[in-house]
């Protein structure tokens, strides 16, 4: 079976691999349909994800449909179209006891640590696969894992209808916050970013005020916004060179800053601004079995994923996908690649 491989640091290829087989634990196997492009994707093509092991097989937002299943399968059978949980964990160090397996001491994500789902076929554990909506076509059931990863951000900063938001960035992911954070009617949900068009999409689908940061001072605008006081929640999603600073500036006392990087850089870190308004900084990682939690909310109308999906290409020609994707042609929201 085909599949793609990143050997190395801006170094993706095509290759043939073995097509898996199930077994006792791995008992289902997928046929892939559908992988979307994650901005963590493409920090493993150009070296910039510090998590990532080479060579590997990426791809961690899976959505296929299922070919064959073991006996011992229960609850999933063979012409279910399914998505793939990322996240696998031991089971038994300090994270997994506390109930957090998406930080696991011993965390394998698929796509990262191990092989992920640029391939034609997947064998994986029931337990990591969830029926998806009918509502959905296969590539923009693709958004259902970023919209998990935007549910997990919400728990960790236990958001309340109370709060005024600040979400850093409006590209797909804070596209996927936006989506989520609305569920909980905040007083105010502002969103930052450069790009006009995205601003406007953002206003569109539920923000009630956007910040211009190539034209505006954010952290002045987002005090204006908010009274003087400063949003209570703050979610980087952007998380470039100086975000996590501006984050913590822009907040109010008492706030929650959530961060969502995995850039190894040096940033800068102003001990007085969060100790001053005892700020909780906290951690947002993968998530946290949420894969549900977010189909129930497509069943009852809650969110809509359709149309998230702005290019497609077909999974042999990711490295065409990847160069455009680096063209940061305004028009790209979501790509997905599909496997036919």
């Amino acid at each position: 079976m085909k599949a793609v491989q990143i050997v190395k640091p801006n170094d993706l290829r095509i290759i043939d691999m073995d097509k898996p087989t199930i077994d006792a634990k791995n008992n289902v196997l997928v046929k892939i349909k559908a992988a979307g492009i994650c901005g963590s994707d493409v920090g493993i093509y150009h070296g910039t994800n510090a998590a990532a092991t080479y060579p590997r097989v990426i791809g961690h937002e899976i959505v296929g449909v299922v070919e064959e299943v073991g006996g011992n399968a229960k609850k999933i059978k063979v012409g279910d179209r399914v998505i793939v949980d990322q996240v696998t964990a031991c089971g038994t160090c300090y994270a997994c006891r506390k109930g957090r397996p998406n930080v696991c001491e011993h965390l394998q994500v698929r796509g990262v640590h191990i092989d992920g789902g640029y391939r034609e076929y997947m064998a994986v554990p029931e337990s990591d696969v969830y029926v998806l909506p009918d509502s959905l076509s296969y590539q923009d059931a693709v958004m259902i894992e970023p919209t998990t990863i935007a549910v997990q951000a919400c728990s960790r900063a236990q958001l309340e209808f109370q709060d005024t938001v600040m979400i850093i960035g409006a590209g797909a992911l804070g596209s996927s916050m936006l989506r989520i954070v609305n569920l909980y009617s905040p007083r105010k949900i502002i969103v930052v970013d450069i790009d006009e068009p995205k601003l406007e999409a953002a206003l569109q689908n539920g923000a009630t005020d956007v910040i211009n940061s190539k034209t505006e001072d954010v952290v002045t605008r987002a005090k204006e916004l908010t009274d003087g006081y400063g949003p209570t929640v703050v979610i980087d999603c952007a998380c470039f060179h100086g975000s996590f600073l501006t984050a913590c500036k822009a907040a109010g006392n008492a706030s929650r800053v959530i961060t969502m990087g995995f850039s190894i850089a040096p940033d800068e870190i102003n001990q007085f601004v969060i100790t001053s308004k005892e700020l909780d900084v906290r951690g947002s990682r993968l998530q946290n079995h949420r894969f549900q939690t977010v189909i129930d909310l497509i069943n009852k109308g809650k969110i809509d994923l359709n149309g998230s999906i702005s290019h497609t290409f077909k999974l042999t020609d990711a490295q065409a996908a990847f160069d455009f994707n680096d063209t940061h042609d305004p028009s790209i929201r979501k790509i997905a690649l599909l496997n036919d």
